[in-house]
């Protein structure tokens, strides 16, 4: 199983001072998580969401860290694929530049965006996106692998020309999609490509999507594969503060958790501001309890959890990642039993401080990661 992170960049605090030091934190945390043998970093791209994601040039921001870093994975989680935000020929470019110079580490996952507040922002209806976002999808991996390329589409037209460089991985980098609803597991499947489940869905959730996604994969149709080769990957989020002392890092966990639901409500369903200074533990997560209907937030139409869960004291059955590292162990297990090839860990939620965020890598390096790697096949079966 690999072990990876994602970033938003996300703040609480969105001056322009604040936005310096986040994106200058991410980078020491990236090199940390190298050190501390986490697999891959991915970067999402959003546009125009205050305080939610000012992550908003992720082929930038990865590119600088690929410079910076030597062996961790380099992954788009995901591209925006409208023609005006990006376009295919654009794309095919970055990816296949940023592949060469990061010496052939680059993951490559691709989506819509999840607000009109964003498709908006570059002229598009958010309900009109899916058609020129699959025209692009199928498109890409064709212009990375092709000497020549000629489309006309219905969104897209190019006249026959060579697209250059082409990727050190051949024929291209593992393809992914952004998935939160169970159509979207089902589509990534029939396509071969990777599925990257952004949002809360605990262990339960991710075992329902995991079914749907490996039927639909063992299922697919040679016709409409993207890309060349097929990849069979499903990646799980999971949302963690890990600590040596467990209610430290549920206080700040859930503060964080808190932020992040709220920010989602602002800016998918029109709530209200995302709150900031609640520090008590029981605060937050009654808080997020009694929002269980009125601020619950959306990615894509997809629920995420609103916290009540969280409330519970109760580890003999994990409930989230917040705690000790023997906790976030049972929780990822239960991910792992799910059916979850990759765990994206989320630990930049808003509030919480950089500072717990390297003592949770370092956590995880140290004590997580190789719990996991020193299990043989046979421990696995066991279990």
């Amino acid at each position: 199983m690999k072990f990876s992170i994602i970033y938003e960049a996300q703040m609480a605090d969105p001056s322009r001072e604040s936005e310096i030091e986040c994106f200058n934190e991410i980078v020491e945390q990236v090199m940390l998580a190298e050190e501390q043998g986490f697999d891959t970093v991915w970067c999402v791209e959003h546009t125009a969401l205050t305080q939610y994601a000012h992550m908003s040039a992720p082929e930038t921001m990865l590119a600088f860290l690929a410079g910076k870093t030597s062996r961790i994975g380099i992954g788009h989680g995901v591209v925006c694929l409208p023609p005006a935000m990006n376009h295919p020929v654009k794309v095919a470019e970055r990816i296949a530049t940023l592949d060469i110079l990061s010496g052939g580490r680059v993951h490559f996952g691709m989506g819509k965006g999840g607000t009109q507040q964003e498709s908006g922002t570059f002229g598009y209806d958010l309900a009109e996106l899916q058609p020129m976002i699959d025209e692009s999808m199928y498109l890409i991996p064709k212009i990375m692998t092709q000497d020549e390329i000629e489309h006309d589409g219905k969104y897209v037209q190019i006249p026959r020309r060579p697209i250059h460089p082409k990727p050190l991985q051949v024929p291209h980098p593992p393809l992914y999609m952004a998935c939160t609803k169970e159509a979207s597991l089902e589509m990534a499947g029939k396509r071969g490509i990777g599925a990257l489940v952004l949002g809360f869905s605990g262990p339960d959730e991710i075992a329902r999507k995991n079914v749907v996604y490996r039927e639909s994969f063992r299922n697919r149709n040679v016709e409409d594969q993207v890309g060349a080769v097929p990849t069979e990957h499903l990646a799980a989020f999971c949302a963690a503060c890990v600590l040596d002392d467990r209610e430290e890092a549920r206080r700040i966990g859930l503060r964080g958790q808190r932020f992040f639901a709220e920010a989602i409500a602002h800016w998918y369903q029109g709530g209200p501001k995302p709150t900031v200074d609640v520090d008590s533990a029981e605060d937050n997560a009654a808080a997020l309890a009694q929002t269980r209907e009125q601020v619950v937030a959306y990615i894509s139409d997809e629920k995420i959890g609103d916290g009540a869960d969280a409330m519970t004291s109760n580890y003999t059955v994990a409930q989230d990642a917040y705690g000790n590292p023997e906790d976030c162990i049972r929780y990822v297990t239960r991910l792992q039993e799910a059916g979850a090839d990759e765990i994206l860990f989320l630990f930049q939620m808003g509030t919480i401080p950089h500072e717990s965020i390297l003592r949770t890598i370092r956590n995880i390096g140290e004590k997580v990661i190789p719990h996991f790697r020193n299990q043989t096949p046979t421990a696995l079966a066991a279990e």
